[in-house]
């Protein structure tokens, strides 16, 4: 039975919101959520009785703050922003990026400062654990007055428009229509209650999530890599021993030497100083701080996501007891759009460290084993091209780990003149650590290959397991094939849940 995830906004993790949007991880909303909520949709009910001019509940949007608005027209207000800011384009989200908007605007939302009826954070969830999903254009989002665009997408299926689909099913739906074939009703949006829809920073935090988890897992994958291409190349283990790390203490330089440590324990492969050279190149012997760092900086990462997906990112906020309601900025991404450039930068040289290894591995020059490890050269070519594919890969992620909160474009009128462009640097980064998983795949089909030719038996108890699910994935290159689905094959494998608890045990044990 999947656990349950308690909605309360306070104390949602990475992992939970992962397993939810991945896994359909099943969540509620919980009682003292339900109750902060409550006390703020008060404030709200109260300031319309009285006639109050408050930000998006009586008055208009962005450039349209100063407009009065009718309290006959409140309701349509509300349905008139969710349409007018769909305005998304581009290929849409996938699944599991869209039940993580869902799951995260509940979660700021369940907080209790946006003054959002409990009904409809209820319908929400249920469209979650219903695996209604809304189908959202990934383009269109500044990130500063939150993830605007995407975020009326998703809104729209709540009120029975806009577009979901529906468990497996491919086929698109209209917004009521998928909610129907769930069982469900849409909702009929009171004052505030659009406003608090599409205001926050969630598409971003969605793709944070994602790639965080990613980023961890495939950091993994980078230090079982690079302890077979360390067997491949013979190197020099003696530059990870522990007193390295003693004088430089980053905690990243010190877990990953001792990752390699512990998988290249008992190898018959590696070698000591003068046995074959005095010491490494830096793609092998600097595997510990470049590696070390990518881990260090993913720490940061995840502490800002962390954060954030337990924040409330919307505006205006209600502050029942001090009975106040500030216009204020936290749904600017600027938080997340730093830190999602910073992944792309760390996923980029966890891919260009690789790609060197692979290069010492097919070049003769450099690693003393037949030229791109085939036994007939001339004739075969043998695993030259996976270096021009791992090449192509890290020289195009130069191009995306440029960071995108540099840049700014104001919007509604220069009311909105600085922006975060965070959902660009979210997709920018998810974009990176696919060619990052590549990469690694590549790193790995080579290294089998050449230990095929050293001698398998030899390998380190650990290192021979990884070798052997390459295996099971992909057959020694006896002769030319092509290499493109021996790729496809082991990056296809390399994320599944059951592949990463195997793989996280051989490290850590």
């Amino acid at each position: 039975m999947e656990p349950l995830t308690m909605i309360s906004g306070n104390n949602l993790s990475i992992e939970q919101a992962y397993r939810v949007s991945r896994y359909h991880d099943p969540v509620t909303l919980s009682p003292e959520a339900a109750s902060k909520m409550a006390a703020s949709r008060r404030m709200v009910t109260r300031y319309l009785a009285e006639g109050k001019s408050v930000y998006g509940v009586t008055t208009g949007f962005g450039r349209f703050s100063d407009v009065l608005i009718p309290q006959d027209q409140r309701q349509e207000l509300q349905v008139n922003l969710l349409r007018s800011h769909a305005a998304g384009v581009g290929e849409p989200f996938a699944d599991e990026i869209v039940r993580g908007m869902m799951l995260l605007r509940a979660n700021a939302l369940a907080k209790g400062y946006s003054g959002i009826r409990t009904d409809v954070l209820v319908l929400l969830t249920e469209m979650l654990n219903r695996n209604v999903t809304p189908v959202i254009p990934s383009q269109g989002s500044v990130g500063a007055s939150g993830d605007l665009a995407p975020l009326a997408h998703l809104a729209l299926v709540l009120i029975g428009e806009g577009w979901a689909r529906v468990g497996s099913s491919q086929e698109k739906l209209s917004g009521r229509a998928a909610l129907s074939r769930a069982g469900l009703e849409p909702v009929v949006l009171e004052a505030k209650e659009g406003l608090a829809l599409i205001n926050g920073t969630q598409a971003m935090g969605s793709l944070g999530v994602d790639a965080t988890m990613q980023a961890q897992f495939l950091g993994i994958w980078a230090d079982a890599a690079a302890s077979l291409s360390m067997e491949a190349l013979r190197a020099i283990p003696m530059a990870f021993h522990p007193l390295v790390a003693s004088v430089r203490s980053h905690p990243g330089q010190q877990a990953v030497q001792q990752h390699l440590l512990t998988m290249l324990n008992g190898s018959q492969l590696v070698t000591n100083p003068g046995e074959l050279r005095m010491q490494d190149a830096y793609s092998l012997r600097t595997t510990p701080q470049v590696h070390g760092a990518c881990l260090d900086g993913l720490d940061h990462v995840k502490q800002v996501i962390s954060r954030e997906i337990n924040s409330v990112t919307d505006n205006p906020l209600l502050f029942p007891d001090a009975d106040l309601v500030i216009s204020a900025g936290n749904f600017h991404g600027e938080p997340l759009a730093l830190v999602l450039d910073y992944l792309a930068i760390i996923s980029a040289e966890w891919a260009s460290i690789s790609e060197r290894r692979v290069e010492r591995m097919v070049n003769p020059a450099l690693s003393g084993l037949p030229p791109f490890l085939t036994r007939q050269g001339g004739i075969y070519s043998g695993l030259m091209l996976a270096q021009y594919t791992a090449a192509s890969l890290v020289s195009e992620n130069k191009v995306w780990a440029h960071p995108a909160s540099v840049d700014s474009i104001p919007t509604s009128a220069n009311q909105e003149d600085h922006v975060s462009m965070g959902t660009t640097a979210g997709r920018k980064a998810h974009t990176v650590l696919n060619n990052l998983r590549y990469v690694l795949s590549i790193e790995l089909l080579c290294a089998a290959q050449a230990c095929d030719l050293l001698g398998p038996e030899k390998m380190a108890p650990r290192t021979h397991e990884v070798y052997l699910w390459i295996r099971d994935l992909v057959p020694p290159l006896e002769a030319d094939r092509p290499l493109s689905p021996d790729i496809e094959r082991i990056a296809g494998d390399m994320l599944r849940p059951d592949t990463m608890n195997w793989l996280e045990h051989l490290l850590m044990a």
